[in-house]
């Protein structure tokens, strides 16, 4: 169950990601540089391997990997609001 809830955060992790992206925002202008490498899509990898690690480690019967991964996508979600919003 818990790979589950992951999995649907790691869903929704991406497609803020991807919105965040394709807004053009200056920040991102401003960023570091492998949030431009190939299209933004460096960035991609990272969240891949991110959501990859703590799916691991659910499995391996480490329940604290579930919160911080609701953690981690609580403030992805509210970066991205931040950043689409205008409010950034």
């Amino acid at each position: 169950m818990a790979v589950i809830a992951i999995f649907m955060l790691g869903i929704a992790n991406f497609a803020l990601h991807r919105a965040v992206l394709e807004s053009n925002h200056p920040l991102l202008g401003q960023s570091a540089w492998f949030t431009t490498m190939l299209g933004g899509k460096a960035t991609l990898v990272l969240e891949f391997i991110v959501l990859i690690a703590a799916m691991a480690l659910s499995r391996l019967d480490y329940s604290a990997a579930v919160w911080a991964y609701a953690a981690y996508s609580g403030l992805n979600g509210f970066a991205a609001w931040l950043i689409l919003s205008g409010r950034v």
